[in-house]
């Protein structure tokens, strides 16, 4: 099980990895609504170092990312989820609108993002790759995603949308 740590706690551990030698992976994202597409990444991202450490946007980066309506959970709970997941080392967020300043901090050996960004929308390859680091592009999981969920929530509760919902 992972911890949520500081940016500086992030720092010091990328530093105590690269001291033994250990391979660092770095990836990120909102994590709003956790589901299997983002767990399948984790995990794919796990298989390809040591420690795995999950950047998530805090909770105005989020807003300014997404809209208003977003985070549907906030970062508190977002992280905490995370750091739950076996394969997650550590948690840290960032309140910018991209992790290039974290990124830039930490220089991780890899850098994981999915597939639906180009190698040149990744943000923070050029740090990674002058330094030795990899960018590695994980597959979608296909049919999985946080606004696909939304909408399905959206379309089962409908009838329940002018009135009190029910508890848990």
């Amino acid at each position: 099980m992972g911890r949520v740590v500081s940016t500086d706690e992030a720092c010091a551990a990328r530093k105590a990895a690269r001291d033994q030698g250990k391979r660092f992976v770095f990836t990120n994202g909102c994590f709003d609504l956790i589901h299997r597409g983002h767990v399948e990444i984790l995990k794919a991202a796990k298989a390809l170092g040591d420690v795995l450490c999950v950047g998530i946007n805090s909770d105005s980066s989020v807003r300014r990312l997404k809209g208003e309506r977003r985070p549907i959970v906030g970062v508190a709970d977002r992280a905490a989820v995370l750091a739950a997941l076996d394969t997650v080392d550590l948690v840290t967020v960032f309140d910018q609108d991209t992790p290039a300043h974290l990124i830039s901090l930490l220089v991780p050996d890899v850098l994981v993002k999915g597939s639906d960004y180009s190698l040149d929308e990744i943000v923070g390859r050029s740090d990674v790759e002058r330094a030795g680091g990899i960018v590695v592009r994980v597959p979608l999981l296909e049919g999985f995603s946080t606004e696909k969920l939304l909408r399905e929530i959206a379309g089962r509760y409908r009838d329940v949308v002018d009135r009190e919902m029910p508890d848990g």
